[in-house]
């Protein structure tokens, strides 16, 4: 399916996009080349498929102890901070 000038002017004004006129072009391609694939996509033999909500279905997920803990990796997080103070990020005060 291809899109005219004016589809592509009315589809931006609908998504409140604004479009320059020398951006009509690129866009008209990129949005016929998506509606291309759709079409290729609808083309698909699904027969006998049955739809998912997700990648696994029926299996729950391994729960893990719900441990606090630092990570281990305070010179790594604080490496590029401007300032610090120990372990902590230093910052101006802001109220007063």
């Amino acid at each position: 399916m291809s899109l005219d000038p004016a589809a592509i002017r009315r589809i931006a004004r609908l998504a409140r996009i604004r479009l320059d006129e020398s951006d009509i072009a690129p866009m008209q391609a990129d949005l016929s080349g998506i509606l291309a694939w759709i079409e290729q996509l609808n083309e698909v033999d699904i027969e006998g498929v049955v739809p998912l909500a997700g990648g696994v279905q029926g299996v729950a997920l391994p729960m893990r102890e719900d441990v606090v803990d630092d990570g281990g990796v305070v010179d790594a997080v604080l490496a590029n901070a401007p300032d610090r103070q120990g372990d902590f990020y230093a910052v101006p005060k802001v109220v007063e």
